[in-house]
């Protein structure tokens, strides 16, 4: 197991007089538990009060698979950079940038022939994002989860324009272009001109889509992992649950006081 990034937090911290930092996050998972229904996964009161006084001190973007409008809203903070649809739609201090436009439609095509299929399986809910598609079957019996993998790869067959991650109980369609969460946070660096090598990034997350961030900071910055369990990544510590993410970014904000 990866040593805790709470146990650590000293070493994270450490670098050479002059370093500024810059702090990444996920949504579901990270900032909030994982629920039953997309929905319901609302910022606590506390969490958006450390993101508060995180954000007066150092840049922060959260990053998630949820449609830009939709995370903005849950957060509800001013002076933090949101990025949507894991990084295909992002807006910050004076930029929106949106990337996969011209496959709306191949995404549109895609949601309407997964809903026929879905709708007979008890359990399991299509999500329609702006640049993405999430089959959630998380409260699908185990017996039809089969079920949901044989629709979802159907549709995957013909449309080549898409492509397709498994997530946390999720299946998604996402535009089959070269653009992840990894590459989204390099372009946000250089976006809010924080390229430079003084500059520490850190990025928290808990799922697949989020190895893509760890990967890219591998060499310049720290990647947590968000996991009760042990499992492979390319992250350098870890935290349990999004309790004890808050305790951790409660601590780092106290630090740059």
């Amino acid at each position: 197991m990866i040593p805790s990034a709470l146990d650590r937090l000293d070493k994270i911290i450490a670098p050479p007089r002059g370093k500024r930092f810059a702090v990444f996050l996920d949504y579901d998972g990270t900032l909030t538990p994982i629920v039953d229904h997309p929905e319901d996964a609302w910022l606590s009161d506390s969490m958006r009060q450390v993101l508060r006084e995180l954000a007066a001190r150092v840049p922060v973007a959260i990053l998630s698979g949820r449609d830009l409008d939709d995370v903005r809203r849950r957060v509800d903070l001013d002076g933090i950079v949101y990025a949507g649809s894991h990084g295909f739609d992002i807006a910050g201090p004076g930029f929106h940038r949106e990337l996969g436009t011209e496959y709306l439609a191949d995404l549109d095509n895609a949601e309407k022939e997964l809903h026929q299929p879905l709708d007979e399986i008890s359990g399991a809910q299509l999500e329609r994002k702006r640049f993405s598609i999430a089959a959630h079957y998380r409260n699908v019996n185990e017996n039809d989860v089969p079920k949901v993998e044989q629709a979802v790869g159907e549709v995957a067959t013909r449309h080549h324009k898409l492509r397709r991650i498994d997530g946390k109980k999720v299946f998604e369609f996402l535009p089959a272009i070269e653009w992840d969460k990894g590459k989204a946070v390099m372009w946000l660096l250089e976006a809010l001109a924080l390229q430079r090598e003084n500059v520490r990034p850190i990025y928290i997350g808990d799922d697949s889509t989020d190895e893509d961030a760890f990967r890219a900071l591998k060499e310049r910055g720290v990647g947590i992992l968000v996991s009760e369990q042990p499992q492979p990544t390319a992250a350098i510590y870890s935290l349990k649950n999004p309790a004890e993410v808050e305790g951790f970014l409660r601590q780092l904000s106290v630090f740059f006081v």
